[in-house]
């Protein structure tokens, strides 16, 4: 029997069978053996859910796309492990990806890991960590995360009790949904640990969520950024906090981490 502590890994797909195999092969040798893979087939009219078969995999098959959001719910809903992860089928991560993570949440007792991120169109918005940390203070925990700039809810290894303790879940039926689970996450975590040695290559398809370009779905994503920028205000005005990176353009990206090298 596996002593170490069982990782949820939740994978949306939507009609991404090109991205299937190489994502779970890319599971299946990660270091850390103890996963739980779910995949949550969110109503593809492709061959996505043909593409787990022969893998050792949780597959949960919506009958109708009911969007990303909602995906991630019903992997929260059916998830066993002690963590939880959210790994979009399309990106990669590192071998030892979750073996960082895991050691760093256990080892601090944390309810929130943070990996670094690689950004494969904007490197200026790449960013990872040199040494491990862990942060207490809200200031703090929003400063070392950045969360309230890059809500990207994949940079996180979530314990999930903890995130049924603060009934945590994703807004659905709306493009921009990560900001307004992590920025919660973060706050109401008493500790997060930020992790080197656990890097996440994030990629923007094209026709993505993000990239797609027709008219009416260029019009949703900027209300729903709207949404969530509306969302993350009254959030700060609510705890009265005030929340790093806001306000800022890609020459304080930059030099932010200019700094970081200068001084760590």
């Amino acid at each position: 029997m596996n002593s170490e502590p069982l990782v949820s890994v939740i994978i949306p797909v939507y009609n991404g069978e090109q991205y299937v195999k190489p994502c779970l092969d890319m599971m299946m040798k990660q270091s850390y053996k103890n996963l739980e893979i779910i995949v949550v087939n969110d109503g593809s009219a492709d061959n996505s859910a043909a593409m787990t078969q022969g893998y050792q995999v949780k597959l949960i098959n919506h009958e109708q796309n009911r969007g990303l959001s909602a995906a991630r719910n019903t992997g929260i809903d059916v998830a066993k492990g002690e963590f939880i992860h959210f790994m979009d089928v399309d990106d990669e991560i590192n071998t030892d990806y979750y073996k960082a993570l895991v050691d760093a949440i256990t080892e601090t007792g944390s309810d929130i890991a943070c990996g670094g991120m690689i950004n494969e169109k904007k490197n200026y918005k790449t960013w990872l960590f040199k040494k491990r940390e862990v942060f207490t203070s809200t200031n703090d925990k929003l400063k070392a995360t950045f969360v309230g700039k890059w809500g990207y809810v994949w940079r996180y290894l979530f314990k999930l009790d903890f995130l049924k303790q603060h009934n945590l879940r994703f807004e659905e039926g709306r493009f921009i949904e990560d900001l307004m689970f992590s920025l919660p996450a973060v706050f109401y975590a008493q500790k997060v640990v930020v992790v080197p040695g656990a890097e996440y290559l994030y990629y923007q398809r094209e026709n993505s969520i993000m990239t797609r370009k027709d008219e009416a779905h260029r019009k949703k994503r900027r209300d729903d950024h709207n949404h969530a920028k509306a969302y993350r205000k009254a959030f700060a005005q609510q705890h009265n906090i005030k929340i790093p990176g806001l306000d800022t353009g890609r020459a304080a990206y930059v030099l932010r981490k200019i700094v970081k090298l200068i001084w760590k």
